[in-house]
């Protein structure tokens, strides 16, 4: 049986230039992977019009995207990060938010998305490691962040992202070894104050039960 031709994300964009209603399917195959990708720096509230802005964007830019290259996903996330970029402030609070009360699967936060499934022990490891890097994270700059979230909240590889930003491969490569490195810091060290923690909990424990009166 003859299987059926799909059309490249470039095909469809040629089309729509004539026939608008085509670009309903570059809608249909990308806006999941945008909306995972806004509410992982907006928060729910906000994913929703970051959608809908991209790719109102998105079709009014259609004549301008260069149909020699087939998938349109990191020119679409990259509409998508320029408009969060004007959120840059709300996206600070919600990391700052997260820093002070952590929430994973909570609605609204960076995680309303992504409710890790694991168990419950998976859940709260990653729930500490994400609080004990949000302070960072809200510090950033937003180039630096933008790296760092396309990679971890996208389907694109160093190449989709450095499209999606318009810079060179190497660059986008070089700011995400080099905030991996700050937040492999910070994480370590958010782990050495826990066992700080516990040790000082344990120590004042055994100091109470010493001094304990006897029966």
């Amino acid at each position: 049986m003859r299987s059926s031709y799909v059309q490249s994300d470039a095909e469809i964009i040629a089309s729509a230039r004539e026939q608008p209603e085509a670009f309903t399917e570059l809608y249909r195959r990308h806006a999941a992977a945008v909306f995972r990708y806004a509410i992982s720096r907006l928060g729910r509230e906000a994913a929703d019009d970051i959608v809908a802005e991209t790719f109102l964007v998105a079709f009014e830019r259609r004549d301008t995207y260069d149909v020699a290259v087939p998938g349109a996903l990191p020119w679409v996330l990259g509409i998508a990060t320029r408009l969060i970029r004007r959120r840059r402030r709300q996206e600070a609070d919600l990391w700052r938010l997260v820093s002070a009360v952590g929430g994973i699967g909570g609605d609204g936060t960076v995680h309303s998305g992504h409710d890790p499934s694991e168990g419950i022990d998976s859940r709260l490891d990653a729930d500490t490691a994400v609080r004990s890097i949000a302070a960072t994270v809200a510090r950033l700059p937003k180039r630096d962040r933008d790296v760092l979230m396309l990679s971890a909240w996208s389907e694109l590889d160093s190449a989709g992202i450095a499209t999606a930003l318009g810079i060179p491969e190497g660059t986008a490569r070089s700011r995400l070894h080099r905030v991996r490195r700050i937040l492999r810091t910070q994480l370590a060290a958010g782990a050495a104050r826990e066992v700080e923690n516990t040790d000082e909990q344990r120590n004042a424990a055994r100091r109470t039960v010493v001094r304990a009166p006897s029966a």
